[in-house]
């Protein structure tokens, strides 16, 4: 069909709806003549009227209300096909990966929910990143975004909206020494081992779950060393050694061998979405946006 045509079944679809010339020109921002020229080509086209037309009120003829039947499914097909082409354009649509470390606490799901109540005609996948490797999957393109505990200082990679600051706690097991103290004190931290993450996790990032040295420098002895959560989570539980993580993180992973105690001497734990730089789009934005109004929500 020409652009005419497309013009013409327009004009018809709405003045179906209105019944009345002068509202289809506000809605189609025409002029009533122009209707009416709209109207004449495409009972033209057709070979008979489609709209009685009288002093006192407008109407679809029999062959009109066919017409409508007939005309207005395809139309809107056309329509919604044109509107899921604009969305793939401007890289709203589409399937979204998002990657996560730790735990899908409450902010992660919070951000995923706000996103898909957004309309974006997106499908979110939520993936389980490893503790040994948070970036590599994002610097791949796995995965579009990650929400990790920050600092994150990788080239190439952007740090997004961040979420309010938690108390850090340290896991360890039910007989573990510190366990059942109502806190513990960051220097209290260098008579017991903390569990080590693999490589090839950044050596400034790992040291958010495993410092080296307190602040004071006293030296941390460094226990096993594991890949992902669940085996950190194993080897805290066998009395190996303890983990800091953050409350959310704790709350979520309450287990009858294990006991989470709040440390002091030490700041807040934050974390936050990061992305690839390069790898931008609209998609990652609207997530941007939706991660910004959960980390509202939660403040």
């Amino acid at each position: 069909m020409t652009r005419m045509d497309l013009r013409e079944l327009e004009c018809f679809l709405v003045l179906s709806r209105e019944l009345h010339f002068g509202r289809t020109a506000e809605r189609l921002y025409l002029s009533q003549s122009r209707v009416s020229q709209l109207l004449r080509s495409l009972e033209h086209r057709v070979g008979a009227p489609l709209v009685e037309r009288t002093s006192r009120r407008v109407r679809l003829t029999p062959l009109g209300e066919r017409f409508l039947e007939d005309v207005r499914p395809a139309f809107e097909s056309l329509h919604e096909a044109m509107e899921r082409a604009r969305a793939a354009a401007r890289g709203v649509d589409g399937t979204l990966r998002v990657g996560f470390v730790g735990t899908p606490n409450a902010a992660v799901m919070g951000t995923v929910l706000a996103f898909q109540e957004g309309g974006h005609g997106t499908e979110v996948e939520v993936v389980e990143l490893p503790l040994a490797d948070p970036f590599g999957q994002v610097r791949s393109g796995e995965v579009d975004a990650a929400f990790v505990c920050l600092p994150v200082a990788e080239p190439g990679l952007v740090v997004g909206p961040t979420f309010p600051a938690q108390p850090v706690t340290v896991a360890v097991s039910r007989t573990h020494p510190l366990a059942g103290r109502a806190a513990v004190h960051v220097e209290e931290l260098a008579d017991h081992p903390l569990i080590q993450i693999a490589d090839p996790a950044p050596r400034y990032w790992a040291e958010i779950f495993s410092p080296a040295v307190t602040p004071a420098g006293r030296p941390i002895p460094r226990g096993p060393v594991v890949a992902t959560l669940q085996e950190a989570l194993t080897m805290i539980a066998a009395g190996r050694g303890g983990l800091l993580f953050c409350a959310s993180t704790a709350a979520y992973h309450c287990r009858p061998d294990t006991t989470f105690v709040p440390v002091e001497g030490l700041p807040e734990s934050r974390f936050g979405v990061v992305w690839r730089c390069a790898g931008e789009n609209a998609r990652i934005r609207a997530l941007a946006c939706a991660a910004t109004a959960a980390a509202t929500n939660s403040a």
